[in-house]
C-alpha cells in the first residue's frame, strides 16, 4: 500500500511533514509503522500538491522519495496553506511510473489513493463502461488508482463532493470485495478522507489540520480514525462519521 498526507492550515514549509518530521513522509517510505501486511517500503514514486492562489501545482517522479534531491530543495523553499502529498508502493503487476504517482489533480482537485481495488480491471468494468472512452484513453496511468481518479473526477463535475465519494467507495466496496480504499481528496479548503481496511490519523491544533496514514510524531493530539469512517475537515473543524455502506 501507499502512504499519503494531507494538510490545511497557517502557510507552513513542505519540507516540515516530508522530511523534518521525526516519523516524515520520507521516514515512512523505507520505515513505514502500520502497512497492514500491504508491502514493506513505499519506494515506487511520490509526489506532492500544493496551492499557489486559485491554481494547484504539483511535483512527482517515478524514483524513492529519499533519492530526489530537487524534491528536497523545492522543499526547502515551498511554504502553503494547504499541500497533499504521497509516496506510493506499487501493487504487484502495476507499472512504476511518473503518472502513476499521486497526487491525482484536475483543476483546484488533489486527489490520492493508499489502498487497492481488489480484481482490478475485471471488478470495475461496469463503472468503466460508464465512462466518456476519451477519459479513460487519457487517464495518467493503466492503474487501479489513476482509473479510481478518472471515475471519481467524472462524478464530481455535477454532484457533491463528499456525496459522491460517499458513494463511490460504497460501489467498489461491493464490486471489488477485498478492496483498500483510503482516498483523500481536497480542493485546498476543505478535505475529504476515508478509512477502508487501512490506516489513517488526524492532528487538529492551533495551526492547521493534518491528515496522514501515520502519525508524524509522538504528539499525543493525534487521533486514530476507526475502519469505515469518513472524515471531512477544514483548516480549523474535523467530523468523524460511519460511512453507512
Amino acid at each position: 500500500m501507499c502512504r499519503h498526507l494531507l494538510y490545511l492550515g497557517e502557510p507552513q514549509r513542505l519540507s516540515r511533514p516530508l522530511f523534518e518530521s521525526p516519523h516524515s513522509l520520507c521516514h515512512q517510505a523505507y520505515q513505514p509503522t502500520d502497512m497492514r501486511k500491504g508491502g514493506t517500503i513505499n519506494a515506487d514514486g511520490f509526489g506532492v500538491g500544493w496551492y499557489a492562489g486559485d491554481t494547484a501545482l504539483r511535483y512527482r517522479r517515478s524514483t524513492p522519495i529519499w533519492s530526489d534531491t530537487d524534491l528536497r530543495h523545492l522543499a526547502d523553499n515551498t511554504v502553503a496553506s494547504a499541500f497533499l502529498a504521497a509516496i506510493r508502493s506499487a501493487t504487484v503487476g502495476m507499472p512504476v511510473t511518473q503518472g502513476a504517482s499521486a497526487p491525482f489533480t484536475d483543476g483546484r482537485w488533489l486527489f490520492s489513493l493508499n489502498g487497492r481495488i481488489e480484481g482490478w480491471p475485471h471488478s470495475v468494468a461496469k463503472q468503466a463502461s460508464a465512462l466518456p472512452v476519451t477519459e479513460l484513453m487519457t487517464a495518467d496511468a493503466p492503474t487501479d488508482a489513476a482509473f479510481l481518479w478518472t471515475l471519481l473526477r467524472h462524478r464530481l463535475r455535477d454532484n457533491d463532493p463528499v456525496e459522491t465519494v460517499r458513494d463511490l467507495v460504497g460501489e467498489l466496496a461491493a464490486d471489488a470485495p477485498g478492496s483498500r480504499l483510503n482516498l483523500l481528496l481536497t480542493d485546498g479548503t476543505r478535505a475529504i478522507a476515508t478509512t477502508w481496511w487501512h490506516a489513517l490519523s488526524v492532528r487538529r491544533d492551533p495551526s492547521g489540520v493534518t491528515i496522514a496514514s501515520e502519525p508524524l510524531d509522538a504528539d499525543a493530539a493525534w487521533q486514530p480514525i476507526g475502519d469505515r469512517q469518513l472524515v471531512t475537515a477544514t483548516a480549523s473543524e474535523v467530523d468523524i462519521s460511519d460511512l453507512h455502506i
